[in-house]
């Protein structure tokens, strides 16, 4: 009977064992999953949210790997093996994060501590053009100017180097050249006049070779409307070509009599048209080019808005409650103002982030 005893309750101790370590497994579960949706729900409270969630989901699925192996019905021995094994294993990763995802995070996480561009930005990789639309923990994405959508690992961010369009303004240019038969203080003269047609300021015009049959120009000028920068670019150009076939400066290249027989007074001129009373489309809109990255700066800014509306209610609440009488009713009537604000903008990122998702899915 003493032996029976001792068995049932030898048994009983196991499965129990094994019951609270299922019960922990489950739990922990449960808790990352419930994590997981509160952080997506308050993402718009926030900027750049989508690289803090990941991170904090991170920290919290290791957490909870350590909690799920000190619960396990092990031994002691067994148990201190398994966290040396995941020593040894973050270690190692460590050791090999040139080549793993960890050098990503890495990366990321160095990437928003310099804090060099922002979403919505120009940026320029030796490779890669466009605009950022989403920055998290592994990677970079950015639109490129054909509307396409390019992943970037956060590594190759941090380890080349990145040109960021800044936003108070940035110089735009084009090159041309053209013949030693023309002054170049007539090319100066056009060139700038082209530039200011198109609204660039403080626009001015370098030599940069002299070739052995022409000189290169380059006209450039500050651009502060840096969202429009490609349709700018294309816009300097057409201005070139206007003002220089207007004023009488063949384009065309001196070598070109060697290659056709011609009369020397025949000038490669077209004949000039009435502009039209409205100006052509750009050739690349950027409401197209770019949709996503408006879209996703725009979103980032109203997170931005949000966050500073809400610390101003806070400080309103906060004087609210040392005042009394009409000036206590004045900080209240400010509050429900506030409050309305946050409440309609909430309204508006919520509305934002819903069809962001619908558009993925």
């Amino acid at each position: 009977m003493e032996w029976l005893t001792g068995n049932l309750s030898l048994y009983l101790g196991e499965v129990g064992s094994v019951i609270r370590g299922t019960v922990l497994v489950v739990a922990v579960i449960i808790f990352l999953n419930i994590m997981s949706r509160l952080l997506q729900k308050h993402a718009g409270k926030s900027h750049d949210s989508k690289f803090r969630n990941q991170l904090i989901m991170f920290g919290a699925s290791f957490v909870g790997l350590l909690m799920v192996i000190l619960g396990l019905p092990i031994d002691s021995a067994t148990r201190g093996q398994l966290f040396s094994l995941i020593g040894i294993i973050f270690s190692a990763g460590i050791a090999l994060s040139s080549s793993t995802f960890i050098s990503n995070a890495m990366a990321g996480i160095m990437l928003k501590n310099v804090r060099n561009f922002r979403t919505g930005d120009f940026v320029k990789t030796d490779e890669v053009f466009g605009r950022v639309t989403e920055r998290g923990l592994f990677h970079t994405e950015i639109q490129t100017p054909d509307r396409d959508l390019t992943t970037l690992p956060n590594l190759y961010l941090a380890t080349s180097p990145v040109t960021v369009v800044r936003q108070s303004g940035t110089i735009i240019s084009a090159k041309v050249s053209l013949g030693y038969d023309v002054h170049h203080t007539t090319v100066e003269e056009i060139l700038l006049e082209a530039a200011g047609s198109i609204g660039l300021q403080d626009p001015f015009v370098q030599v940069l070779d002299l070739g052995d049959y022409s000189i290169v120009y380059r006209v450039a000028g500050l651009l502060t409307e840096t969202k429009q920068l490609l349709a700018y670019r294309s816009r300097l150009r057409v201005a070139m070509l206007d003002g220089l076939h207007l004023g009488g400066v063949e384009i065309v290249s001196p070598q070109f009599n060697n290659a056709r027989v011609l009369d020397p007074a025949l000038e490669f001129i077209p004949k000039h048209s009435r502009p039209k009373k409205a100006p052509a489309a750009d050739a690349a809109p950027v409401d197209v080019a770019f949709d996503k990255a408006e879209e996703a700066e725009g979103l980032s800014d109203k997170r931005m808005e949000l966050t500073k509306l809400e610390e101003s209610l806070k400080e309103l609440q906060k004087e609210s409650k040392g005042s009394s009488g009409s000036g206590k009713e004045a900080f209240e009537a400010q509050i429900s103002r506030m409050q309305g604000e946050i409440d309609s903008l909430e309204s508006t990122i919520a509305e934002a982030e819903n069809q962001e998702t619908d558009k993925d899915v």
